[in-house]
């Protein structure tokens, strides 16, 4: 619902015509795109405790109409209506306790497992009825319509006075409780008021006017839904107005959306070498009056958003403009701006280094702008070219992708390429009246616009002229036994050293032990780290890069976005060296907060790990927004194993002999893809098993329905599951959780993140989806004990030997039984499990079908 308010009200005036400036709502437009990330994500569940709930209804369709993918609309209408429709009305949601005779009012929460007795006595509430006949009045659908007005009608009271009236809800009387328990909807529900004068129930009785006037053709769907809520943003009447609103085009469908490119050149010499290509670009002298701004620049002019000192209210907070807000055109204080997106900004850390890293970026920004673009007028996107872009090796390939551009398409997006001025017209344009508040002066001595780089000559003709970056690799030497060593032997050995990394690891071992201000030969240990990694910048030596990067503590720019970008899409998110503590995400962080986690509890351990896990958080919040499918099946992201999982990856399928840390940043985020991609059922290029199971188990995937299949185990066990000497109890978890809530989905997760070996994970998994399959196909199954999954996995590995003629006894190794196929495996661990619950359940009859496995 929030959502849909802040849709319909941004750049409204609150007091119309009569207001000013001051009284006019902004929406951040990347703030509302993780709403809409948020809420399409939690989509059809209802929250972390509820797998749906009857108030949905309204969200997705009248009032609100807070999506309009039709799937998702489907899906989530279904869902309540499968789950919470009943004879009287729709249920609120499942284990509903509000209006029970069994629930006490004189306490403000409940018991533990206290929820489980209000199964199957919910109240009934028939308001939801009547969203159900709005709803089919909106969506043209007259079946819908007449079956709700049926059942609605059934359950309408009439009041003293002879008027309908709507109850608020119908609920089981004491006497029919455990009556209803046992047979659902057989007995007779009381309403919830007896009509009398003061009882109404004012909403409902709303409601019920409305769906009338509307069925009886009385209102029309226009006029109730003046702002037309109910069409997708692209169908809505064009809003005149000075500031921007959530609407697209006046006529056609999102699909026509052409994003619009202005490239701007950092020097009059490089638009004459990018000319020589055909590459037509504009230097910031040329495009003047109008500014190009860094986008931190704009975040300073937002600080005085909603400033209010009467009140006591701050402006917006200093963080980053994401994509979307750098595709508008400001008009802020007399100027017209233009800001390039923060993938162009100079970083200190080391992925502005790499060229085809940035141009991966650069594509991945025009694919999420032109798919989440809502806004009337076209986006607008400033792709700055810089000097320093030019002396990179790949430089070519920005040359191929301006060209691409140019052609009208970029991977099936539309774009058009042209001078600022004349794109100007069909922009999205932003006023921020709201600077007029402050003094002018102060404005433009605080704004640093982006400038034009001056030279006596044009310089550059062609790429052929320009000095290339060298790549350069050198042998890999270690240095840690000089940890222990005096200082004076350490300088010595930093004086003697002729290869980069030894320097950068040397300077470490100084940094640790005596700070970064310690001197020696005029020249203080942080200078020296700093001037290494600049010179390994240039050079592309990555493994120094990084390190130098950790020893300096660098943190990559708006980390914290993509942080939110995992979490808004229904990920937890750790990070951690593997085998020390792991630190749980599952709330957006600062910048600084994320600082300390990763220089205090990751540094220490292990070097290189505090900045690999903030790149590998990055290329997945990037991911995760244009390849959602390749995070089905996890649940909880682990950095530290994710990066296990590509080093497993790269020791056995790629030909080369580097680690992770020498990557390029590019190649890493390609291995990340690849890693990623590694299928289920079929092993991905001709995978071994064993390496399939531990790329999966370090990814802590799962199959579809997994957590529901440990429900039904954990439903027939009375004394709960065990793994690795940890056990999830059958009660309160039963009584407190449903099978379809993510909070029991965590708890799982968090019962088996408790195995270190990835590959032994991913049998556990295995063991459990067979177990569930015996018990969803013989139901009358239950255990008398607990279910040791270790113990189930061993007795098959033992089955596993025997059939090979092993000795059981001598040999514990079981890497030759995870490097078996999963056809294979599979029928020792159904034996296993089955010859367990022989055990466990009393003799059957000789001639009965005791237990059906396939």
């Amino acid at each position: 619902m929030a959502k849909a308010a802040l849709e319909a009200i941004n750049g409204c005036n609150l007091f119309g015509d009569k207001g000013a400036s001051w009284s006019v709502i902004y929406v951040d437009i990347d703030a509302h795109n993780r709403n809409r990330s948020i809420l399409e994500t939690l989509l059809p569940r209802e929250s972390s405790s509820k797998n749906t709930d009857a108030s949905l209804i309204p969200c997705i369709s009248y009032p609100c109409f807070a999506t309009h993918d039709d799937c998702l609309y489907s899906t989530t209408k279904n869902k309540a209506v499968q789950w919470l429709k009943a004879g009287y009305g729709f249920k609120r949601f499942l284990w509903d306790g509000y209006g029970t005779v069994l629930e006490e009012n004189n306490r403000k929460y409940y018991e533990k497992g206290e929820i489980k007795n209000f199964d199957k006595i919910e109240c009934e509430w028939p308001i939801f009825f009547i969203y159900m006949i709005i709803d089919g009045v909106f969506k043209g659908n007259s079946q819908q319509t007449d079956a709700y007005q049926k059942l609605l009608h059934q359950r309408i009271m009439r009041d003293r006075y002879g008027d309908l009236v709507v109850p608020q809800y119908y609920y089981v009387s004491h006497d029919s409780v455990e009556a209803e328990k046992q047979d659902p909807g057989s007995q007779i529900r009381i309403p919830s008021s007896d009509c009398g004068p003061g009882t109404v129930f004012l909403w409902g009785q709303a409601l019920y006017v409305i769906s009338q006037l509307l069925v009886d053709g009385l209102l029309h769907i226009n006029e109730l839904d003046p702002i037309r809520r109910y069409l997708p943003s692209y169908n809505r009447p064009r809003k005149t107005g000075r500031y921007s609103a959530f609407q697209g085009l006046a006529s056609g469908t999102a699909s026509d959306l052409v994003v619009q490119v202005v490239l701007i050149a950092e020097s009059m010499r490089l638009q004459a070498m990018m000319a020589t290509y055909g590459i037509q670009t504009q230097t910031p002298h040329e495009v003047e009056p109008v500014q190009i701004w860094p986008p931190s620049e704009l975040v300073k002019v937002y600080e005085y958003l909603g400033v209010n000192k009467k009140l006591g209210l701050q402006g917006r907070p200093p963080r980053p403009i994401g994509a979307l807000g750098t595709s508008k055109v400001y008009r802020v204080c007399g100027l017209t701006v233009l800001c390039y997106p923060l993938t162009l900004e100079v970083s200190d850390f080391y992925l502005s280094h790499d060229m085809s890293l940035l141009i991966d970026d650069i594509k991945s920004e025009l694919q999420f702008v032109g798919k989440y673009w809502r806004l009337y007028g076209r986006p607008t996107v400033c792709l700055l070219v810089r000097e320093e872009h030019m002396r990179d090796a790949n430089f070519k390939e920005m040359i191929d992708l301006f060209a691409m551009l140019k052609g009208g398409r970029c991977q099936g997006l539309k774009v058009r390429i042209g001078r600022l001025q004349n794109l100007l017209s069909s922009s999205c344009v932003e006023h921020l009246d709201f600077m007029h508040m402050f003094p002018a002066e102060d404005f433009h001595q605080k704004i640093n616009m982006f400038s034009q780089l001056e030279h006596k000559s044009v310089g550059y003709q062609s790429l052929t002229d320009i000095r290339q970056a060298v790549r350069f690799s050198e042998e890999r030497v270690e240095y840690k036994e000089f940890s222990d060593k005096p200082i004076w032997e350490v300088i010595e050995a930093y004086r003697n050293c002729d290869t980069m990394l030894g320097q950068s690891q040397l300077l470490g071992i100084l940094l640790n032990r005596d700070g970064a201000c310690f001197t020696f030969d005029d020249e203080s240990v942080r200078d020296r780290i700093i001037k290494l990694n600049k010179q390994a910048g240039v050079i592309r030596h990555w493994s120094v890069v990084r390190y130098c990067s950790s020893l300096l503590e660098n943190l990559v720019d708006s980390i914290s976005p993509f942080i939110t970008s995992l979490l808004v899409n229904g990920k937890q998110l750790t990070v951690g060296v593997i085998g020390y503590e792991e630190i749980l995400i599952d709330v957006p962080l600062t910048p600084r907060e994320v600082h300390q986690i990763l220089y205090t509890k990751l540094q220490p351990y292990d070097v290189y790990q505090a900045v690999l896990q903030q790149e590998i958080i990055v290329y997945l919040g990037k991911l995760i927004t244009t390849h959602k499918h390749l995070f089905s099946g996890i649940l909880k992201i682990r950095i530290g194993w994710v990066i296990r999982a590509m080093q497993l990856y790269m020791d056995n399928y790629m030909k080369t002999t580097k680690t992770l840390d020498e990557l390029s940043p590019s190649d890493v985020r390609k291995m990340i893809i690849k890693v990623m991609s590694v299928g289920d059922k079929t092993p991905h290029e001709n995978m071994h098993p064993i390496h399939h199971r531990q790329i999966y188990g370090s990814l802590c995937r799962v199959p579809d329905n997994f957590y529901e299949r440990v429900w039904i185990i954990l439903s027939k066990t009375p004394r709960g599951i065990v793994v690795a000497g940890h056990r999830l109890p059958q009660q309160p978890t039963l009584s407190d959780m449903t099978k379809h809530e993510l909070n029991f989905s965590l708890l799982v997760e968090q019962l088996l993140n408790r195995l270190d070996r990835p590959e032994y994970r991913h049998i556990i998994v295995e063991m459990i989806m067979i177990v569930s399959t015996i018990l969803q196909r013989n139901t009358e199954l239950t255990f008398d004990g607990e279910v040791d999954l270790d113990q189930l996995v061993a007795n098959a590995f033992t089955l596993f030997q025997k059939d090979r003629q092993e000795d059981c006894e001598k040999s514990d190794d079981m890497k030759t039984f995870y490097d078996t196929t999963h056809n294979i495996t599979v029928r020792y661990l159904a034996r296993s499990a089955v010859n367990y619950i022989l055990s466990s359940v009393p003799p059957a009859n000789d001639n009965q079908e005791f237990c059906n496995v396939s």
